[in-house]
């Protein structure tokens, strides 16, 4: 039987043709942002690369889990093992010291190499959270000025809410994220508080070392795709991006809280909408007021010639006028202008060169 051939027109129209969408990660800072913002980001976003990139899609749903808190396998630079980034988290951020009294911590403070105080360290970070570790560690690695560098996220929470810091404490219902800024909810509680009773028990002084999390926002409705991304650490035990839906304004669309009760089991196989990791009681959303980072100075820039400034005087008789200046772009190398050669004899006619 003999084959047929399909037109090349044809074989086009029946496969379906897909574009790769952009890494969010690897597009260039939106124009505008802060120096400070821009710093943030692109902190965060290097360490998701090297945690191969997992993320929780928009229905919350967990995909691409790659290497996790406590294993040796290296991250995708193959610099370290991913326990020992765990480890620089807390060290590098000056977190590691108040968690002193937890069994392992001192071993995390020992080099590495020792078996003993190896394994006694990796079931540390195994036992005892580390997102405010990895957020506190992004801050000082971007220079954030004057952040609340804390093992417990509701540290630098309260710091927003007291108007203290590089962030002030808003409601995600209502503020539109902007990159740079933190995302927070609430975990491990009876009930749900959302911004409002957040304030409320804040205002009341209630608030101690109360469970939380926060995100980084790196990226909020790119091209137009209605998206917030979002990097965490310790998020199904690595760093992770999640993405959020936003409204067309640009608002967080939040998703329901979980839902909770004395007979409440959480999230089992006949409760599937319970197992949505989006699910949470999203209750401060941290607004970067900042736009520096320590130690950063602005180019400077050319002033411009005033109006009054006296005209340039008329050049003389053989030497080159003064250019006006001109508002610099990009650094370039210019060649030195060719010098004025005297006029030749007609007795001595300069020499001709061949074609």
């Amino acid at each position: 039987m003999r084959r047929m051939l399909l037109p090349a027109c044809l074989l086009l129209a029946a496969a379906p043709i897909t574009a790769a969408a952009a890494e969010v990660c690897d597009i260039p800072p939106r124009y505008g942002l802060s120096p400070l913002a821009v710093s943030i980001v692109r902190t965060a976003c290097n360490e998701h690369r090297l945690w191969y990139r997992p993320f929780i899609d928009g229905e919350g749903r967990a995909a691409n889990l790659g290497v996790s808190e406590a294993e040796r396998l290296y991250l995708s630079d193959d610099g370290m093992p991913a326990w020992q980034r765990v480890v620089a988290y807390w060290r590098d951020s000056g977190t590691l010291g108040p968690m002193g009294s937890q069994p392992g911590a001192t071993s995390c403070m020992q080099p590495f190499g020792t078996r003993y105080t190896d394994s006694d360290c990796r079931a540390f970070i195994i036992d005892n959270p580390w997102s405010a570790a990895f957020i506190s560690w992004v801050m000082s690695r971007a220079g954030v000025p004057g952040f609340t560098r804390s093992p417990r996220h509701i540290d630098y929470i309260r710091a927003a809410y007291e108007n203290s810091g590089p962030y002030r404490m808003t409601d995600p219902a209502l503020e539109k994220p902007a990159p740079g800024d933190l995302l927070c909810y609430l975990r491990d509680r009876d009930e749900t508080l959302s911004y409002a009773g957040l304030v409320q028990q804040l205002s009341g002084g209630k608030v101690e070392n109360w469970k939380s999390h926060c995100e980084v926002v790196v990226a909020a409705n790119m091209g137009g795709d209605h998206t917030l991304y979002l990097i965490g650490g310790n998020v199904m035990n690595t760093v992770a991006m999640r993405k959020l839906p936003l409204d067309r304004s640009g608002r967080i669309q939040l998703p329901p809280a979980r839902s909770y009760g004395p007979y409440d089991i959480g999230c089992t196989p006949g409760r599937e909408d319970e197992c949505n990791f989006n699910r949470q009681d999203w209750a401060a959303l941290l607004k970067l007021v900042a736009s520096s980072p320590m130690g950063y100075t602005p180019a400077p820039v050319p002033a411009s010639t005033p109006a009054t400034q006296p005209s340039p005087l008329p050049a003389q008789p053989g030497t080159p006028a003064t250019p006006t200046p001109q508002k610099p772009t990009f650094p370039r190398v210019v060649p030195p202008r060719p010098q004025q050669q005297p006029p030749q004899s007609p007795a001595n006619p300069p020499p001709r060169t061949s074609p």
